[in-house]
């Protein structure tokens, strides 16, 4: 991994083993549901996408890594290729998005490049040191890997609603 102090690696082991925690995952899905997503901001939406064996939709709540215009939102798969969610979105790219006060709109799901995922990541960085420092011992955990901000291995994926753009 990386030359992180004892206490950021406390935090990350920590960090890591919440996100594993399913329960707790996914309470936030009940908020959105709720039609409260505005209580997280802009810096969280909900994915709802489709299961690529069963065909059954599937929802998860996930922070915004960018959000370079009003109808994209760039995310992270913090699991790296192994999470759910992110080879789901590689089988079916239609998906849905809710984000804020805006429900839940159609979106189309596209793969970030190694350089595209680079320039969200530094964007990312540049806007929020302190939760990067944070967030990036916890990927560290989750994914068993160091993280770098150059040539990153983190798979991103942009999100851009249907119809944006027209």
């Amino acid at each position: 991994m990386t030359n992180a102090t004892p206490s950021s690696d406390a935090v990350g082991r920590a960090g890591a083993r919440l996100l594993r925690n399913r329960r707790l995952m996914r309470a936030p899905i009940w908020l959105y549901r709720a039609r409260l997503g505005f209580l997280f901001g802009s810096r969280m939406l909900l994915l709802e996408h489709v299961g690529r064996k069963s065909g059954a939709r599937r929802y998860v709540v996930l922070e915004v890594i960018g959000h370079p215009d009003h109808d994209t939102y760039v995310v992270a798969s913090g699991f790296g290729d192994r999470a759910q969610w992110y080879r789901n979105l590689l089988a079916e790219p239609r998906v849905r998005v809710a984000s804020g006060a805006r429900g839940l709109s159609p979106a189309t799901a596209r793969k970030l490049s190694t350089k595209e995922a680079d320039a969200a990541l530094a964007v990312y960085v540049r806007k929020h040191p302190r939760a990067w420092r944070k967030f990036k011992t916890i990927l560290e955990n989750t994914l068993g890997t160091a993280i770098s901000e150059r040539d990153t291995e983190l798979p991103m994926v942009e999100l851009r609603l249907d119809g944006a753009g027209s």
